[in-house]
């Protein structure tokens, strides 16, 4: 059994452990609440701009589609892999990692793959194997739909340019604090829509369809990769939210459990002195 000053000391310092993952679970829980708003009041814009861009798409003939959604052979491939800055936030940065990992060795296998970052985690991991082309992790310090509107901008150039067949975003998807999706959407070319779409017949279109089509895609394309980063930022912070309050609770868990083998340990302690001292006394006596 370790002597009473060791476990004093392991008792001083799970204490201080407690007391910095109590610290961060409050921050998390304080910056959640404003990235779940946010995400929460854009989500209803988001899905009302595609299923608006869907109706009108699903009018136009095939021969007047956009260059964002020319289909070609797939050759080399893009992937927006979107992370976070920190950790300490339980499983979130390695299910990206995962799933980024999991589509280069399988889903694109064969092809060539590269990887734009949205975060340190994902940067340092795939920069080491040389297939990072660029890094963005700097967007958390000011994320803005303009500054990621910049981002949106330069994957529609390198996709109309050719420099790329397909472009693919992952992310987790926020859903509850205690609960993060990762979902990985096609970005470029724009997937075509599926099955019926309802169109309303009494539309009167100015300018025509097609300028309004051509308008409403980037826009469409700048908000969907706005989504998705916002997604992942609100799941950041639930994520670490539940890692502290969890390690919290093991923490708490641990100092009970310490205090009470030094209670014990004392006990033991007080109890071999008494004996010594009642030895000691009977052998004097006789």
């Amino acid at each position: 059994m370790a002597n009473l000053k060791e476990i004093r000391n392991r008792i001083s310092s799970v204490s201080s452990t407690m007391q910095i993952t109590s610290a961060m679970k409050m921050v998390s829980a304080a910056k959640l609440k404003k990235a779940q708003d946010a995400i929460t009041a854009m989500r209803p814009y988001a899905d009302k701009l595609t299923e608006l861009l869907q109706s009108l798409s699903a009018t136009l003939d095939a021969d007047s589609g956009s260059q964002y959604s020319e289909e070609r052979e797939v050759k080399n491939v893009l992937i927006v892999s979107i992370s976070s800055n920190r950790g300490l936030a339980g499983a979130f940065n390695s299910n990206i990692i995962k799933q980024t990992q999991y589509l280069i060795d399988n889903v694109h296998s064969g092809k060539k793959v590269s990887v734009i970052a949205i975060g340190k985690k994902t940067n340092d991991s795939f920069s080491k194997k040389g297939i990072v082309i660029a890094n963005h992790s700097e967007i958390y310090d000011d994320l803005t739909f303009d500054n990621v509107a910049a981002i949106a901008e330069m994957l529609m150039d390198k996709f109309v340019t050719g420099e790329f067949d397909k472009i693919e975003i992952i992310y987790n998807k926020f859903k509850n604090a205690a609960t993060q999706i990762v979902m990985t959407e096609q970005f470029l070319p724009i997937v075509p829509v599926e099955g019926e779409v309802n169109v309303n017949a009494d539309y009167i279109f100015e300018p025509s369809k097609i300028e309004i089509v051509e308008q409403l895609i980037p826009k469409s394309l700048k908000t969907q990769l706005y989504k998705g980063i916002r997604d992942s930022f609100a799941s950041e912070h639930g994520a670490r939210m539940t890692a502290m309050h969890k390690a919290t609770d093991n923490a708490t868990e641990l100092r009970d459990q310490l205090k009470l083998t030094y209670n014990k340990a004392r006990q033991a302690a007080i109890t071999n002195e008494i004996l010594e001292i009642v030895g000691g006394a009977e052998a004097l006596n006789n």
